[in-house]
């Protein structure tokens, strides 16, 4: 599956946004931005609008779903994944959810789901 374009990971532990980064790289995505924090994930997807957000729940200073209503008030709508393991503390809204520890072949299949045209 190649997808290409930009991905924000917004997720607070470096070895965890390395991985899921070359796992997105597989998949065809070309570029990458990371934020630990709601307000940095707000400035990267200003800097560089996100063709797909991949969110943890818990991060520094927030939650990713947080992180996630921010950007769409500020630069639109994305396609975004949560990679959590708090998958049973909130609500998704819809979006498509991946358990840790990542599976490749969930979170390419999530991808693929979220990338769809709505």
């Amino acid at each position: 599956m190649a997808v290409g374009g930009h991905v924000l990971i917004i997720e607070d532990e470096p070895v965890i946004a390395l991985e899921l980064e070359a796992l997105l790289a597989e998949l065809g995505f070309s570029s990458f931005d990371i934020a630990d924090t709601p307000e940095d994930a707000l400035a990267c997807a200003r800097a560089q609008r996100p063709d797909l957000i991949t969110a943890d729940y818990r991060i520094l200073r927030g939650t990713g779903v947080a992180a996630v209503e921010m950007i769409a008030r500020a630069v639109g709508e994305s396609p975004v994944v949560y990679v959590t393991g708090n998958a049973g503390q909130f609500d998704p809204g819809g979006h498509a959810v991946v358990d840790k520890p990542i599976s490749p072949r969930a979170l390419a299949a999530a991808c693929a789901k979220a990338c769809l045209p709505h």
